[in-house]
């Protein structure tokens, strides 16, 4: 049975479901173990033996934020030689990329991003330039490490609760000399959405908005929904860049992706082409969007979606 290390990074007071999904994925690839950086709460420390986790490792360290990441890598593949690991799991966010290139590295292993399902052989599936195609990729050294996109596995606890090693597992962090310090953060407002990358449903928005994202942001709501966008409203900036979804933004894979006023090129295919359901909306009806989308409402969005909204608070009561 494969030994498979799963990297959580400050798993606040409860697991987010793409954190669930990785614990998931990890027990039905082999013997699963957990490598966390920051405070585990009761209720996380739970999360991990209901997900069938059979240890837990945490650095002797208590200062890796306060760099970039080059001491989680030195933890991390710490931890992956300590438990043997040949599967090394972590999220598919910009960092959790960043680590997996350099643990690679430090590990002499494959590395394989933006993977949507694994084998039970630790054969990777994912789709190559920008969408284009849908590859099945394995790496051929003893260690592989995986990016994971959220929402492409369904959380299940397992049978029978483990029993993780007791405690904590001390995995120093040595050898790391961070040439940068980081001296300050910023706590970003809460907008009260679901995080992009993380959401069931996206509402996304692009130039046909014309710089009122209003239609978008209250079909969002309605929907419980997380709020992107392309490229050209990003760079407009008519909303924040960090809800650019594309080639260059984030990669999102909900359960519906709404993309309204969006011509669909190739840069925003490749940030949400594995979407379970594409719904669009463009006055254009010869927009590229419409070859990709499940339904296309050929109409002007400031019309749709408005009335799309009335309906659903409607129907919510």
């Amino acid at each position: 049975m494969a030994k498979v290390l799963v990297f959580i990074d400050n798993p606040g007071s409860a697991l987010k479901k793409s954190s669930l999904e990785l614990l998931t994925l990890a027990r039905s690839l082999g013997d699963s173990a957990v490598a966390v950086n920051g405070d585990v709460s009761d209720a996380v420390a739970a999360s991990f033996a209901e997900y069938g986790a059979s240890a837990v490792l945490r650095p002797s360290a208590q200062d890796l934020d306060e760099y970039l990441v080059a001491p989680k890598v030195t933890f991390l593949a710490a931890a992956a030689e300590s438990t043997g690991a040949a599967i090394v799991l972590l999220d598919n966010s910009p960092e959790g990329k960043e680590i997996a290139a350099r643990l690679g590295i430090r590990l002499g292993a494959g590395v394989i991003t933006d993977v949507v399902s694994v084998d039970s052989d630790g054969s990777a599936h994912k789709a190559v330039l920008a969408g284009s195609y849908n590859t099945t990729c394995k790496a051929k050294t003893p260690v592989s490490i995986l990016t994971i996109k959220a929402n492409n596995v369904v959380p299940e606890p397992a049978a029978a609760p483990s029993t993780p090693e007791q405690g904590t597992v001390d995995v120093p962090a040595a050898g790391a000399v961070p040439a940068a310090r980081i001296t300050a953060r910023e706590q970003k407002v809460a907008s009260g959405r679901p995080d992009l990358t993380d959401a069931r449903i996206v509402v996304a928005g692009g130039r046909g908005m014309d710089g009122n994202f209003g239609p978008v942001e209250e079909l969002a709501d309605a929907l419980g929904a997380a709020v992107g966008a392309s490229r050209a409203a990003t760079d407009a900036g008519w909303i924040s860049h960090d809800a650019q979804v594309g080639q260059t933004g984030k990669t999102v894979s909900p359960q519906l992706y709404i993309s309204a006023g969006i011509s669909g090129a190739i840069q925003q295919k490749a940030g949400m082409q594995t979407s379970k359901v594409i719904v669009a909306v463009n006055k254009d009806a010869e927009s590229p969007v419409f070859e990709i989308a499940d339904f296309g409402i050929i109409g002007d969005v400031f019309d749709v979606l408005p009335q799309a909204t009335a309906e659903i608070k409607k129907r919510k009561g």
